[in-house]
C-alpha cells in the first residue's frame, strides 16, 4: 500500500513515517498543500492522509480539487476540529473520514484499514445497480433517479446510498451503518449518519419519501412507485 502524507508538523510525519515501516506501509510526504497535490498528480497512490490546516493549499481545498477532478482516491483528514459543523465540512468537501489530533498511530491505522476494506468491497460487487427509481454506475459513481442525473453527492454519501440501494426495507441502526459504511464504529459518534441522511435527502429529488426515520431505532430506504 502507498499512502501520500500532507502534514506540516515534522514530529507527525517521522512518528507516521517510522509507523508505516513497521506495517510494511510506503509512505509518502509532503508538507504544504501546494507540494502535496503536486505529489499526489505524479504518482499513484492507494489513499491520501490529509491535515486540515496546512499552508500554500489547506487540506480541505486539496481534498476538494482532488474530488472535483473526479477522483475516488479514499481521503483520510486529520484535524483538530470536532465539531459537527467541522465534520460537515470535510465530508461535504469528498473526506471519507477524519482523526482529530492528539491521535495514536493505532487508532490511524484501523481508520486506514477501514476505508481500505470498505472500498475493496464497493469495488468487488457489481458495478450496475438498477431499482424502482435509481440506476447507479458504482465504477464511473453516476447515479440516475428516474433518468434525471444527481450531481454533487460526495464519496461517502454515494457509499451511503449505495448501501441502501442494496438493502431496501430494511431497518439499520446508526450504529450499524457507521459499521458497514464506515467500516468501524465511531465511537458513539451517530451524529455523523444523521447528517449523511439530511444531505442526501436535500440532494436528491424525493429524498424525505425515501429515506425513512423509524423513530428509536435508525433508518431504512423503501421506494414507492409514483
Amino acid at each position: 500500500m502507498k499512502i501520500l502524507v500532507v502534514e506540516d508538523n515534522p514530529s507527525v510525519s517521522s512518528m507516521l513515517e517510522l509507523f508505516f515501516s513497521k506495517e510494511g506501509i510506503q509512505g509518502e510526504f509532503a508538507a504544504d498543500g501546494l507540494e502535496g497535490y503536486q505529489k499526489y498528480k505524479e504518482g499513484t497512490h492507494d489513499l491520501l492522509i490529509l491535515d486540515w490546516m496546512l499552508p500554500g493549499m489547506d487540506g480541505i481545498a486539496l481534498c476538494r480539487k482532488i474530488r472535483e477532478e473526479g477522483s475516488a482516491v479514499p481521503i483520510i483528514m486529520l484535524t483538530a476540529k470536532d465539531s459537527e459543523s467541522d465534520q460537515v465540512i470535510g465530508f461535504e468537501m469528498g473526506a471519507d473520514d477524519y482523526v482529530t489530533k492528539p491521535f495514536s498511530p493505532l487508532t490511524l491505522m484501523a481508520r486506514i484499514k477501514a476505508v481500505t476494506r470498505r472500498t475493496q468491497k464497493m469495488e468487488a460487487t457489481s458495478d450496475l445497480i438498477e431499482t424502482l427509481h435509481f440506476t447507479v454506475n458504482k465504477e464511473t459513481r453516476s447515479v440516475l433517479k428516474d433518468a434525471q442525473e444527481v450531481d454533487g453527492l460526495t464519496p461517502k454519501e454515494f457509499d451511503l446510498l449505495v448501501f441502501f440501494l442494496q438493502h431496501p426495507k430494511q431497518v439499520f441502526s446508526r450504529e450499524q451503518l457507521l459499521e458497514q459504511v464506515w467500516g468501524y464504529q465511531f465511537y458513539g459518534d451517530e451524529r455523523t449518519v444523521d447528517v449523511h441522511i439530511k444531505r442526501l435527502r436535500k440532494k436528491i429529488n424525493g429524498g424525505d419519501k425515501l429515506f425513512h426515520t423509524v423513530w428509536g431505532v435508525g433508518y431504512k430506504f423503501e421506494e414507492y412507485a409514483n
